[in-house]
């Protein structure tokens, strides 16, 4: 079977959710991000506090 691979640029700043820093994703993404989907994830500090 054959999936074509799609590609976003994300810029996000870093939230916090208790102990943990999260990257919260954009709910426009919700569909193609689903339970399971396999993704590379590349992460790039823009700019640091």
């Amino acid at each position: 079977m054959y999936t074509q691979t799609k590609q976003f640029t994300i810029t996000k700043k870093i939230a916090k959710r208790g102990s943990q820093a999260i990257i919260v994703v954009p709910k426009i993404l919700e569909e193609q991000l689903k339970p399971g989907t396999l993704t590379q994830i590349t992460i790039e500090i823009i700019k640091n506090r």
